[in-house]
């Protein structure tokens, strides 16, 4: 056992110095990677940690750097760097806003794409990195979205900020080895030299693009000068139509284009905000609405529930009367009844009533109890055994074994908070006892769970 721990630290530190050398060169993905590996092997590795946040952090993580940062400080408090990182970066009110607003430009962007609106998400994208360059799924993302809109030099661009900062990214290479094929598509548009002469037939033949070009040598009753002067008049008017005809008319035409998509644009984001902003009003509306609802809903609860607890109080009192060793008939009347949930609408007699009928048959009703939940824990019926055991230390809050297994319940059970909460309960009421040693076990068992 302790060799098998040695060789994975062993190997842990292997690990984080390849996540180091690679942090070293800006692979920050490759360094990821093997720091999370070296995590695997050692989770308390904190040099691996540290840098694993530092890595993070480089690439525009600051949420995720912080997380591995406050992991580090809990498992060792005392000199530990990720003090001095999470100082340097919460030290900053203007800076933590950033952050903030970062992270909400980026989600609100991320919304925009699955609504299809990529115009609106290209400008969320835009902000977003103007308020932190080294966002690395920004640049990611907003290449992607130039690659869609046939924009491939923009896209080739953020890929290439992209592999800056992250030189071990493949979204990066995928994204810019597909604009640089859409910018450059093989040969096409280039011309080739391949020029022969073929005196036996009289003519010269060359290729241009795809097409196979054949050009007479001789030129009946024309002369070559005459040839070479009538061609370069053609090209010399060929131009003038072209730059006082149609080039003009096509830019006009371009102009006149953008214009209409340029207004388009701005009319489906008018639309879109009205929308946005009736929608808001809407939903402030909805909610003031729910909330005095559901304000009314309290008072009638809390009408019922006092009205309900009177009743169970006046039934265990008659039994009692009639009959006071009738615990079970108590119990089940005063079965319906929770103290937490009406204390605040219960008269001062309804409350010296229920407490003198305690005082009579509470530790009876709570050793009832008690010998019930005991029995369901051991059974591994662990919800009865919480019903139960509450109840008995609701009618007997002096009896330090029922707290304790009510919190040994909701630990088996699976609710650790709850059973944290039970623990405490027991050594901050019952000091100085077996029980509060152990809850201190069990306490320690669970912090080393949620570690």
């Amino acid at each position: 056992m302790v060799t098998t721990a040695r060789r994975l630290k062993s190997l842990s530190n292997r690990l984080y110095n390849d996540g180091l050398e690679k942090a070293g060169i800006r692979d920050m993905t490759g360094a990821v990677s093997a720091l999370r590996e070296a995590l695997k092997c050692d989770k308390n590795n904190i040099d691996a940690r540290n840098l694993l946040g530092l890595v993070y952090y480089e690439t525009g993580e600051v949420v995720m750097a912080l997380s591995e940062w406050v992991i580090s400080k809990n498992l060792k408090a005392e000199d530990n760097l990720a003090d001095y990182f999470m100082d340097s970066v919460q030290s900053s009110p203007a800076h933590l806003e950033e952050i903030n607003q970062t992270i909400k430009k980026f989600n609100i962007a991320l919304n925009y794409c699955h609504q299809d609106s990529l115009d609106l998400a290209v400008i969320q994208l835009k902000k977003v990195l103007s308020l932190n360059s080294r966002f690395v799924k920004a640049h990611l993302l907003l290449a992607l979205l130039y690659l869609n809109n046939g924009r491939f030099d923009r896209a080739k661009i953020e890929a290439q900020k992209a592999l800056k900062l992250d030189s071990g990214s493949v979204m990066a290479r995928r994204y810019l080895k597909e604009a640089d094929s859409m910018l450059l598509p093989g040969e096409s548009g280039k011309l080739v030299s391949d020029v022969a002469a073929s005196e036996s037939e009289g003519s010269i033949r060359y290729t241009s693009g795809n097409e196979m070009i054949i050009q007479p040598l001789k030129q009946p009753g024309i002369t070559r000068s005459n040839s070479i002067w009538g061609i370069v008049l053609g090209i010399v008017l060929g131009v003038a139509a072209a730059c006082f005809l149609i080039l003009p008319q096509r830019i006009q035409n371009v102009n006149l284009s953008n214009q209409d998509k340029i207004t388009q644009i701005s009319e489906e984001s008018d639309a879109k905000s009205a929308k946005i902003v009736d929608y808001e009003q809407q939903i402030a509306s909805l909610k003031e609405e729910v909330d005095r609802l559901g304000a009314q809903v309290t008072d009638y609860e809390g009408v019922d529930s006092t009205s309900a607890a009177m009743n169970s109080l006046m039934k265990a009192v008659n039994i009692y009367m009639e009959d006071p060793s009738d615990i079970d008939g108590m119990a089940d009347a005063l079965s319906g009844l929770d103290l937490d949930a009406i204390s605040s609408d219960v008269s001062n007699e309804f409350t010296s009533l229920y407490s003198l009928l305690m005082s009579k048959v509470g530790p009876q009703l709570a050793k009832s109890y008690y010998n019930e939940g005991y029995d369901a824990y051991k059974a591994e019926d662990y919800q009865s055994a919480i019903a139960s055991l509450s109840k008995a230390y609701q009618y007997d809050n002096t009896n330090v074994n029922t707290l304790y297994y009510l919190g040994n319940a909701y630990y088996a059970s699976g609710d650790m908070d709850k059973a944290k909460e039970i623990y405490d309960d027991v050594i901050t009421n019952f000091p100085n006892t077996q029980s509060a040693q152990a809850a201190e076990t069990k306490l320690a068992e669970i912090n080393n769970l949620n570690g």
